[in-house]
C-alpha cells in the first residue's frame, strides 16, 4: 500500500469512527431530563426515589432518563415555578401551593383529579423535636406557650411546613372544643415565643441544631429521620402532641413545561410510580406516611397512633386558610407583628 493510499484509508477510518462516536453521543444526549421542584425536607426521599424510578423506567420502557431536583421553602418554590422555572413536576407539602400554580395556568385546573388520593401519594403530620433529654419537659401544645420556652418554626408565608405548624396549633384548640377566639389567643402566645422565623423546613432544622437556637422545633414527622441521618442519632427527642394535623403531600405535572419539552409521558410516569409498593416503602423509610395500607401497617412502629384532624375540619381548605391567615394583611400578620 502506497503512502497516499494509507493516508486516505486512515482518514476514512477516522471519519467513520467520528460518525459512530457522534451517533453514540446522540443516543446519550437524547435521554430525557426531568426537573422535580419540591419542598425543603423531601430531598433525601426523592434522592432515593429517583434512583429506583430511573431503574424501573429503563427496565419497563428501555429508555434512559435523568431526574434533577430543586428544593426550598414550598411557597418560594411555587413562586419560582410560576415565574418561569421550568419544572416538569412539582411535589409540594401543601395543596395551596399547587392551587396557586393552577390559578395561573401553570398546572391543570383539575390537577387534584389526575392522580389517586387527591394527587397526594403520601401524608405527614406535625410534631415537636426537643434537645436530647427534653430539658424543658415539652409534652404537648400547652407547653409551647409557657414563659421561657423558645419555639423554632418556619415562616408560614414562605413555607408549607410553617403553614401546617400554624394550622396545627390553631386546629388543636378547636379540636379540644375551643372557639376561634381561643385558637387565635393561643397562636398569638405561641408566636410570642418564636425568636426567629425560618425560611423553610431545612432552614428551621439548621437554626435549631447548627445555630443552637430554641428549645423546641415544630416540624414534619418526616424530619425526625432526616435529623438522625444528618446529625446523628441522639441529638433530639421526638415528641408527639396529643393532637395534630393531616398534611397531604400533593403532586402535579407542570403542563406549561411538559408541553414545550415533550416530557408529558415521562412526568406522568414519574408521579404514577410514587404510588407503587416500592416507592411507598421508600417513603415510609423516610418518615412519610404511605397511602398503601399494607405498607403503613408494616411500619406501625414508626407511625404511632395520634389524634389527627383534616384542614377541612376548621379551615374549609388550604386555599381558604391562605386567604384568611397567610395573605398579606391576614391574621398571621396581625398576630405576629402585634408582639
Amino acid at each position: 500500500m502506497t503512502l497516499p493510499t494509507l493516508i486516505k484509508s486512515l482518514k476514512s477510518a477516522f471519519f467513520f469512527a467520528m460518525c459512530f462516536s457522534t451517533l453514540g453521543l446522540g443516543v446519550t444526549a437524547s435521554a430525557q431530563t426531568l426537573l422535580n421542584v419540591s419542598y425543603d425536607v423531601s430531598r433525601e426521599f426523592f434522592k432515593d426515589y429517583n434512583a429506583v424510578f430511573v431503574a424501573n423506567y429503563k427496565k419497563t420502557k428501555g429508555a434512559d432518563v435523568k431526574v434533577d431536583q430543586s428544593h426550598g421553602g414550598s411557597s418560594a418554590q411555587a413562586r419560582a415555578v410560576n415565574d418561569g422555572l421550568d419544572a416538569d413536576v412539582v411535589t409540594m407539602n401543601t395543596t395551596s401551593d399547587v392551587d396557586f400554580l393552577a390559578a395561573n395556568g401553570v398546572v391543570a385546573k383539575d390537577w387534584a383529579k389526575k392522580f389517586p388520593n387527591n394527587a397526594a401519594p403520601t401524608t405527614s403530620t406535625m410534631l415537636f423535636l426537643t434537645r436530647n433529654g427534653n430539658p424543658k419537659g415539652i409534652k404537648d401544645w400547652d407547653d409551647l406557650i409557657k414563659p421561657g420556652v423558645q419555639v423554632i418554626v418556619v415562616n408560614p408565608k414562605t413555607g408549607g411546613n410553617g403553614r401546617m405548624a400554624y394550622l396545627a396549633a390553631w386546629g388543636q384548640v378547636r379540636k379540644k372544643g375551643g372557639s376561634e377566639a381561643d385558637a387565635q389567643a393561643f397562636v398569638k402566645k405561641l408566636y410570642a415565643n418564636v425568636p426567629v422565623l425560618a425560611k423553610g423546613g431545612r432552614d428551621a432544622t439548621n437554626v435549631f441544631l447548627q445555630r443552637n437556637i430554641g428549645d423546641v422545633l415544630i416540624t414534619f414527622e418526616s424530619e425526625v429521620i432526616s435529623v438522625d441521618r444528618e446529625f446523628g442519632q441522639g441529638k433530639v427527642d421526638a415528641i408527639q402532641p396529643s393532637i395534630s394535623i393531616v398534611a397531604e403531600n400533593p403532586v402535579a405535572v407542570v403542563e406549561r413545561t411538559t408541553s414545550k419539552k415533550g416530557t408529558g409521558e415521562l412526568a406522568k410516569a414519574y408521579l404514577d410510580y410514587l404510588y407503587s409498593d416500592e416507592a411507598q416503602d421508600i417513603a415510609a423509610k423516610h418518615g412519610l406516611r404511605p397511602r398503601n395500607v399494607a405498607v403503613l401497617k408494616k411500619y406501625a412502629s414508626v407511625f404511632k397512633p395520634i389524634t389527627l384532624f383534616q384542614v377541612s375540619d376548621y379551615f374549609g381548605s388550604l386555599t381558604e386558610a391562605q386567604k384568611v391567615h397567610f395573605n398579606d394583611g391576614g391574621l398571621f400578620d396581625k398576630i405576629y407583628t402585634a408582639q
